[in-house]
């Protein structure tokens, strides 16, 4: 029903780009208010008619997303097909490798050397947690001071902030459509989720396909569930396997979520979540709610039991007090 998607784009607009992408703001304002173009995104299934998704289609295909409402309703509905096409096709990948800043202080805790085995991976950029360079509450660059790739990060509470990068002995993921750093058109894509005013993450996405061009990563195509058992075991031996996930279980339903849980219980090896509330129940349980329900923070969490708020993109890290 237009109902449902009215007010998911109501809601992108209003939690997710207001104060981060005034054009997206305004364009997902206006298609939340359009009957004819939300009656165009209903004709698709309903995991394909996220507001990242089409205003990232109509970017891929030089559609108008500067935030003249107008002129973007008129362009997409006369191309819909191609963007209609677009969005079957492709998947929201937002690749953030900033999101390293707030899962290194935990990395770095775990028993070294480490094979890291990212969930819903994208083109594998946040499995280079060592090849990146880092820079807490405007601090000195700590990590990799030769990285093109400095991720800042801003901390509250007793964040145990590393003394050294973890050890990354093997890299892989799993994703049902990996990306490939060395295809301009998939990398093309990467950038076209980036939204139009954060020029400094699009400047830090392409210096991090640099760095994973000069060390791709091992990628799978699948079902997370059905082959994170099968990457586990692949890990070398003398390493921790660490099976880590950011903003990945939102887009699958409730019983999948449950069923990977179940199967991430079972391996037992350390499992980093990085997630909204409302995707983890386990996690979200043990937590008091946040304060302001407007207020978009994920939650990191070392199998299921929850350590820090984080921001979305991994700008900001508040670690919780001991529970």
């Amino acid at each position: 029903m237009a109902s449902g998607t009215k007010a998911r784009y109501q809601r992108f607009a209003a939690r997710e780009a207001r104060g981060h992408s005034p054009s997206y703001e305004r364009l997902a304002g206006g298609v939340a208010d359009d009957p004819g173009l939300l009656a165009l995104i209903d004709g698709l299934p309903d995991e394909r008619r996220q507001p990242n998704l089409l205003l990232a289609a109509v970017r891929f295909l030089d559609g108008p997303v500067g935030g003249d409402y107008a002129a973007f309703r008129e362009w997409t509905v006369t191309h819909w097909t191609r963007v209609r096409d677009t969005m079957l096709e492709r998947r929201t990948q937002t690749n953030e490798p900033a999101r390293c800043a707030v899962l290194l202080p935990l990395l770095a805790r775990l028993p070294q050397p480490l094979a890291l085995i990212e969930v819903g991976a994208s083109a594998g950029l946040c499995l280079y947690p060592d090849r990146y360079g880092y820079r807490y509450d405007g601090g000195p660059v700590f990590g990799d001071t030769a990285s093109p790739v400095v991720l800042d990060c801003a901390t509250t509470g007793p964040v145990p902030l590393p003394q050294r990068l973890p050890e990354v002995v093997w890299r892989a993921g799993v994703d049902l459509n990996p990306l490939d750093v060395a295809d301009p058109q998939d990398v093309r894509w990467l950038e076209c989720l980036v939204w139009p005013e954060q020029h400094e993450r699009l400047a830090r996405l392409r210096n991090a396909v640099r760095v994973a061009s000069a060390e791709p990563p091992t990628l799978v195509r699948g079902d997370l569930d059905a082959t994170i058992r099968d990457l586990v075991a692949a890990a070398p031996a003398g390493a921790t396997p660490v099976v880590l996930h950011s903003a990945v279980l939102a887009y699958l339903p409730p019983e999948k979520r449950e069923s990977f849980a179940a199967t991430m219980r079972d391996l037992a090896c350390p499992w980093i979540s990085n997630e909204a509330p409302g995707v983890l129940p386990a996690v979200d349980h043990r937590l008091p709610p946040l304060p302001d329900a407007d207020t978009l923070l994920f939650t990191l969490a070392l199998n299921e039991r929850p350590l820090a708020r984080t921001g979305p993109h991994g700008q900001s890290l508040e670690w919780l007090p001991t529970r």
